[in-house]
């Protein structure tokens, strides 16, 4: 039991540093851009919802600390809260949309590839929700379609590449990334009390 929790823990940071080389990796294209979306659905669709989403929440914490994991080599506060920090708090959104899929409709590739889809979605929303607040706080007003312009449509495209090579990459990953440790809810013994 140790022992897979002990692989549990490694397959965890090794996906974690994934995604921080993902987030460094800029991709040439008519607007550049990182592979951290990718590493997301790869990191999910591997490891699972529990993993998976504990490797996200690595990832997010390391950058709130200060360490330049996210895009551009940015790390801290200042990066979370910023007017594009909302889609990489958006990541959690996509991992617990992925997990709930997998817990109710099971592990099959369509399942993730649905739920990666519906976590980018809600990752989306929140972002751009975000996006609008921070710039209307700080330089006035934006519409939701001028948002809409500027931080989603140009990615589309790339994330929806993205999608279907992390689940081209899932298949082959899965043959090699051992099922995660069960969840053991210890019981107390009841001692039977005599009666009289």
């Amino acid at each position: 039991m140790k022992r897979r929790i002990a692989t549990d823990v490694a397959f965890t940071g090794v996906f974690t540093a994934l995604i921080c080389v993902c987030a460094w990796v800029s991709v040439p294209f008519a607007v550049p851009f990182t592979l951290q979306t990718f590493a997301i659905f790869l990191t999910m669709g591997a490891l699972g919802g529990r993993r998976g989403t504990c490797a996200v929440l690595c990832y997010l914490f390391l950058g709130a600390v200060g360490l330049p994991v996210f895009a551009g080599f940015k790390g801290g506060a200042g990066a979370l809260l910023g007017a594009t920090g909302g889609y990489i708090a958006g990541f959690l959104f996509t991992a617990l949309i992925m997990w709930a899929a997998e817990v109710i409709l099971g592990k099959s590739t369509p399942v993730c590839a649905a739920s990666a889809a519906a976590g980018l979605l809600a990752c989306y929303a929140f972002g751009t929700a975000w996006f609008m607040a921070v710039y209307a706080n700080g330089s006035g007003e934006i519409g939701l379609g001028a948002a809409l312009m500027l931080c989603v449509v140009p990615y589309i495209i790339p994330d929806i590449l993205k999608l279907i090579l992390a689940m081209i990459l899932r298949k082959k990953l899965l043959k090699f990334v051992p099922a995660p440790s069960p969840l053991r809810i210890r019981q107390k013994k009841c001692k039977p009390q005599k009666n009289g």
